[in-house]
C-alpha cells in the first residue's frame, strides 16, 4: 500500500504528515497561530465518542513513578529527579518556621517537599517546541521571536487540551516472541503492519498509538537508557499518515538509538514535532496493557501546565471499550 492510499482525499487535508518536507518544519493547515497540531481531531464529537464506549470497571495506569535514582534522559547533562524535605514534623518543632507556639508544633505534623528535575522525566509528554530545524519549529515559530529570558512563549504544555481518544497498543515486542526487542532494533513500517494484522486492527484519524518494546521490564536499571529499540523514521511517517494524534513507547525516546541517520540524531523527534505536528509521549507503562491483551481502549490523558516548557510529566489511563 502506497503511503498516499492510506486515507481518503477529505481526511488527508487534516493530516499535518501530508504537508511535510524532509528536514523542513511544516506550516498547519489549522491557521498560523496553531500551537497543538494533530491535537486539533480532539473536539466534543470525539471526546463524547470515545467516552460514550469506555468501560470504568477497571482503569490502566500507564505512568511510571518518580523517585531519586531513577533512569532518564542524562546524556545531554540534565539533571536527574531529586527530592528534599523542607518541612518535617520534628524540625519545625526546633526551627519554629511558621512562627507559632511550641505547642501548636507539638501538636500539628507539618510536612512539605521540593523537588528539581528535567522535564522530560518520567512518563512525559514532548511538545513542539522541543526539537525544530534551523531555529524553527512546528509552524514556522522561530527561536528568534518565541524564545524569552526563562522560556518559549509558543507551543507550551499549558497550551494542549486534555486528550480523550481511541488508543491503541501495538505489542511489537510479542510479535517477534521476545519479552524486550535487542537493543537497537528499528520498528519500521513492516513491523507496524505485521503487529497490526496480527492483533486484527487498524489506525484511524484521531488514535493514541502506542508501541511496546519491553523496555519496561528493564526499569529502573539503567539499562533502559542504553541502546534503545524504537521507531525509526520510516515507522513514524507510516504512523502519522494514518491520522494519529499521539504517538508513544515504553521507552526512553520512542525512537531508535543510537540514531541510524548521519546528520540527525534524533531524526524521529524532529520528524514528528516539527514535520508532523505529532506529540510525543514517552516512558509510558505498557506491561499491564500487554498482558491483559487489550489492544484497543480509551486513552485519557492531561499534561501538567508547565508554561513553556518543551516537556511536562503526564499521567495517562486507559480502560476497556464496551
Amino acid at each position: 500500500m502506497c503511503m498516499a492510499c492510506y486515507v481518503d482525499e477529505a481526511t488527508k487535508s487534516k493530516i499535518i504528515a501530508y504537508n511535510a518536507e524532509f528536514h523542513k518544519v511544516t506550516k498547519s493547515p489549522y491557521g498560523s497561530d496553531d500551537e497543538i497540531g494533530m491535537l486539533n481531531l480532539i473536539d466534543a464529537k470525539s471526546r463524547s465518542a470515545i467516552i460514550g464506549r469506555t468501560d470504568a470497571s477497571k482503569v490502566f495506569d500507564l505512568s511510571v513513578d518518580h523517585f531519586v535514582g531513577m533512569p532518564g534522559w542524562f546524556g545531554a547533562g540534565d539533571q536527574p529527579y531529586q527530592i528534599w524535605m523542607t518541612h518535617t514534623p520534628q524540625g519545625e518543632i526546633v526551627a519554629n518556621t511558621m512562627g507559632v507556639t511550641r505547642e501548636q508544633n507539638e501538636l500539628v505534623g507539618y510536612s512539605g517537599d521540593s523537588i528539581s528535575m528535567y522535564t522530560h522525566c518520567g512518563t512525559h509528554i514532548d511538545t513542539f517546541n522541543h526539537f525544530g530545524y534551523n531555529g524553527e519549529i512546528f509552524n514556522g515559530f522561530t527561536a528568534r521571536d518565541h524564545i524569552g529570558s526563562r522560556a518559549w512563549d509558543i507551543c507550551g504544555p499549558e497550551k494542549y487540551p486534555p486528550i480523550f481518544a481511541r488508543g491503541i497498543l501495538l505489542d511489537i515486542a510479542a510479535m517477534y516472541g521476545v519479552d524486550t526487542l535487542p537493543p537497537s532494533h528499528p520498528i519500521g513500517k513492516a513491523d507496524i503492519e505485521d503487529s497490526l494484522k496480527r492483533q486484527g486492527l487498524k489506525i484511524l484519524p484521531g488514535d493514541v498509538v502506542l508501541l511496546r518494546t519491553g523496555q519496561m521490564l528493564l526499569w529502573p536499571d539503567m539499562a533502559f537508557t542504553k541502546n534503545t529499540p524504537g521507531l525509526n523514521r520510516e515507522g513514524a511517517e507510516y504512523i502519522a499518515k494514518h491520522g494519529a494524534i499521539m504517538i508513544g513507547a515504553d521507552n526512553l525516546t520512542l525512537e531508535q538509538t543510537p540514531s541510524a541517520h548521519e546528520l540527525n540524531f534524533f531524526p524521529v523527534h524532529t520528524y514528528l514535532l516539527a514535520e508532523a505536528g505529532v506529540p510525543i509521549l514517552e516512558m509510558a507503562y505498557l506491561e499491564e496493557l500487554a498482558v491483559e491483551k487489550l489492544y484497543e481502549f480509551a486513552f485519557f490523558g492531561a499534561c501538567i501546565k508547565l508554561r513553556g516548557a518543551t516537556g511536562t510529566p503526564m499521567r495517562p489511563i486507559a480502560m476497556p471499550l464496551r
